[in-house]
């Protein structure tokens, strides 16, 4: 099979499209092949830096990826419920930027005829982190949320989810530039930067209940000044200050079960899946250059032919 991998740390050009054989599906796996990829800032930062999620390390060449949607071609031994040609999305860590992938069916979920093999794509990994995270600041009805870099891939979908889950108000921090597009997710759009302590009392002079930090150190103290509990401030972009500050780092828990209730969202209306940018395979480095740069609206996808 084809993928996107690397064998040296360095920048998106250390990317290629190499050669390796075909993963088989063993007992309790299936083999998909793949439609598409998502491209995530951790994608980047394990070929950038060499990071990798634990307790996985890097192989050389290393593909990389951790969300993707197919279908279904080959079934291993003591499957029940998928079958050849289904047409699923899930996650496996490090593997997805390939023609094919090999999971534990607890790893995928089917995909609704109406979500597009681009959208499937991308759900899996942001959209988990985001549900995680309001699930562990305990977001619920009447709340007013704060959400950082909420025009991107995480940000994005945690406005809507906070919304489904009965959040009175959701208030997002971004660039001027995607402010309206934050109003279409129901969102109230805040300028970040100097002021923005002052900016979101204005908007919210009865309080912050809960604040998610995806942008990085500076939203995360302007949470802290904001929310009183700092049991209710977390980040995903700011490990380093957690001790310092308090508050709840926050890592993605994936699983089947979450990953089917942000699939019915999607089905009833309550999700919308936005790709800024759809890239072939060949293109990786092209896609990571673009998610590099922070001003990516919504998700970025590679499509797999």
């Amino acid at each position: 099979m084809k993928a996107a991998a690397f064998s040296s740390i360095g920048p998106p050009e250390v990317l290629r499209i190499m050669n390796f054989e075909d993963p088989q599906a063993g007992p309790g796996e299936v083999r998909v092949k793949v439609r598409s990829a998502g491209v995530q800032p951790a994608d980047c930062a394990v070929r950038g830096t060499g990071w990798t999620p634990p307790p996985l390390t890097l192989k050389q060449p290393q593909i990389v990826g951790n969300e993707f949607a197919g279908t279904i071609d080959q079934v291993g031994e003591g499957v029940a419920g998928f079958s050849p040609g289904d047409a699923v999305l899930g996650w496996s860590l490090l593997a997805c930027y390939a023609e094919y992938v090999v999971v534990s069916t607890d790893q995928i979920v089917r995909k609704p005829e109406s979500m597009s093999w681009e959208e499937a794509g991308v759900l899996s990994a942001s959209g988990q982190t985001a549900h995680t995270a309001l699930e562990q600041l305990r977001v619920g009805a009447g709340d007013t949320v704060l959400i950082h870099a909420a025009a991107g891939g995480v940000g994005t979908f945690a406005v809507q989810i906070a919304l489904a889950l009965g959040a009175k108000q959701v208030i997002g921090t971004a660039s001027e530039r995607n402010h309206d597009y934050l109003r279409s997710l129901g969102a109230v759009p805040v300028l970040y930067g100097p002021g923005l302590v002052d900016r979101v009392r204005e908007i919210a002079p009865e309080g912050v209940d809960a604040a998610l930090d995806a942008a990085g150190e500076e939203a995360l103290r302007a949470s802290v000044e904001l929310v009183n509990d700092r049991s209710r401030v977390g980040t995903i972009a700011s490990f380093e200050a957690v001790p310092e500050l308090g508050v709840l780092a926050i890592r993605s828990q994936r699983s089947q079960s979450r990953l089917n209730g942000l699939v019915r969202l999607y089905e009833q209306g309550m999700l919308q899946i936005h790709i800024s940018h759809a890239f072939p395979l060949s293109e990786a480095a092209k896609a990571h250059r673009l998610v590099e740069t922070g001003h990516a609206r919504g998700k970025t996808v590679l499509v797999i032919d």
